[in-house]
């Protein structure tokens, strides 16, 4: 054989593979709809988690509790990946607590975090007004008012007047709403490595 096309041969099985251990916006949409299968209360607590993998009770959470259980489901742990690119770049990173080191335990669980992860990591995308531009798979934040910043999942259901529904939990537990243009806008990314 040929040594080029043995070159292109391995090169081939190396793109397929790499393409079938990437994360689809399916997977996560599907993972996103799963978590409103389960109870839980919002609960914004500083808890003590295992590291990597850790997470706050089952039956207990915030927003961005939906965004990491979504992730771990298709097998990305924003607790670690979050945590270590803050260990490596902490200067980037929001200093809205007052830190001045990391903290495996929260960090991953504040919007503001997610953010600068997602936009250093995944692609940020435009914030509009039009329903179109949010694909299932898509992760968008919002400004609640008096510093309060909330994150949800845009899924592949669309309201009554077609927007597209998010999975997000603001207070009521993990739950599918039409909530999307309900807020100010502040991020918009998609992150599917």
């Amino acid at each position: 054989m040929n040594i080029k096309l043995i070159i292109v041969f391995i090169f081939i099985l190396f793109s397929r593979n790499a393409i079938s251990q990437s994360v689809s916006d399916l997977e996560l949409v599907a993972a996103a709809m799963e978590l409103t299968k389960q109870e839980v209360t919002y609960d914004p607590s500083y808890f003590s988690l295992t590291y990597p993998m850790g997470d706050v009770p089952a039956n207990k959470g915030v927003c961005t509790d939906v965004i990491i259980r979504a992730y771990r489901k298709v097998g990305i742990d924003l607790q670690q990946l979050v945590h270590e690119d803050m260990v490596a770049n902490f200067s980037v990173y929001p200093k809205n607590w007052g830190l001045t080191s990391t903290d495996k335990n929260i960090d991953h669980r504040r919007v503001p975090n997610l953010m600068t992860y997602f936009s250093r990591h995944g692609k940020t995308l435009p914030k509009t007004e039009q329903a179109s531009d949010y694909k299932p798979g898509d992760i968008v934040c919002w400004n609640l008012g008096a510093g309060l910043t909330h994150i949800g999942i845009v899924v592949d259901k669309k309201s009554d007047d077609g927007t597209p529904m998010i999975v997000h939990n603001i207070g009521g537990g993990q739950v599918i709403e039409n909530c999307l243009f309900r807020f100010t806008i502040i991020g918009h990314y998609q992150y599917l490595p």
